[in-house]
């Protein structure tokens, strides 16, 4: 393939990726924090340090540098594919249905997996300030931080869909379902808002699923709750903050404060006109 095709490749990965990171991002940053922001203050993780216009800016250039670097593992995975090294196939048919929804909740699953142990490596003091302080610029991180990476962090990150193609069958359309999955969780993860309620970290139904709190508690504290989907790695490894569960309960908890109603104007006193 010329370089001109390769490049018109890159071109269409790189819009994908953005567009899909400026419509979830910019979504749950427009609802949340500015049409609703008012009415959910009382929901703000981190009341005490509200970002600031740098803040955004920084996370926005590093997520857009981010693309870059997808964008040609895309072209990697496309061009592995069209040479017939990787196991992608096309046709639904070829495996199922079945198939297709378990290669989508394997590949999140194996993602968790490869998540986790990838950032504690990255946390490692001398890797540290190379490849993961990029992200932790972000103490009070946003929706716009969910990819606010430095290169070499974005490659790691990059390195999930590359693995699993060329392990087991995937389907293009597994492909986009999952990274349609790890963009919405990975804002949800960066919102800066906590919207689940209370008792969701201790209910038995629930407590495997992290919260918006378990990573703004990572941004702030840094060695703790380095899990991104699931919460049974750190609860295995006990990298869970000490406070993660009373800190989740104190925010989810939280009233709504309103303004009280005015008290009603008395009738005028009818005063001197009444003596008249």
């Amino acid at each position: 393939m010329n370089f001109q095709a390769l490049a018109e490749h890159f071109a269409i990965v790189y819009s994908i990726l953005t567009v899909r990171y400026v419509v979830l991002a910019g979504l749950a940053y427009l609802i949340i924090w500015k049409l609703l922001g008012s009415r959910l203050a009382h929901k703000i993780i981190q009341p005490d340090r509200p970002p600031k216009r740098k803040n955004f800016i920084h996370e926005i250039k590093y997520s857009l540098a981010t693309f870059l670097i997808f964008g040609l593992v895309g072209v990697f995975i496309f061009e592995s594919t069209n040479q017939g090294w990787t196991l992608v196939y096309k046709d639904v048919a070829q495996f199922g249905w079945p198939y297709f929804v378990f290669s989508v909740v394997l590949t999140i699953l194996l993602h968790d997996t490869y998540f986790y142990w990838t950032h504690r490596f990255m946390h490692w003091k001398p890797v540290f300030k190379t490849m993961h302080l990029v992200h932790h610029r972000s103490t009070n991180p946003t929706p716009w931080a969910a990819f606010s990476f430095h290169p070499t962090e974005a490659i790691v990150e990059a390195g999930i869909i590359p693995i699993v193609v060329f392990i087991y069958p995937l389907h293009p359309g597994a492909i986009a379902l999952f990274a349609l999955y790890m963009t919405f969780l990975n804002v949800l993860g960066h919102l800066g808002y906590e919207l689940f309620p209370a008792g969701f970290t201790r209910s038995k139904f629930t407590f495997w699923h992290n919260t918006s709190t378990h990573h703004n508690m990572h941004h702030r504290y840094f060695n703790c709750n380095y899990g991104l989907y699931f919460n049974w790695w750190d609860r295995l490894m006990k990298t869970n903050h000490e406070r993660y569960h009373e800190a989740f309960e104190e925010v989810a908890g939280r009233e709504r404060v309103t303004a009280p109603a005015p008290a009603p104007i008395a009738p005028a006193s009818p005063g001197l006109n009444a003596l008249r």
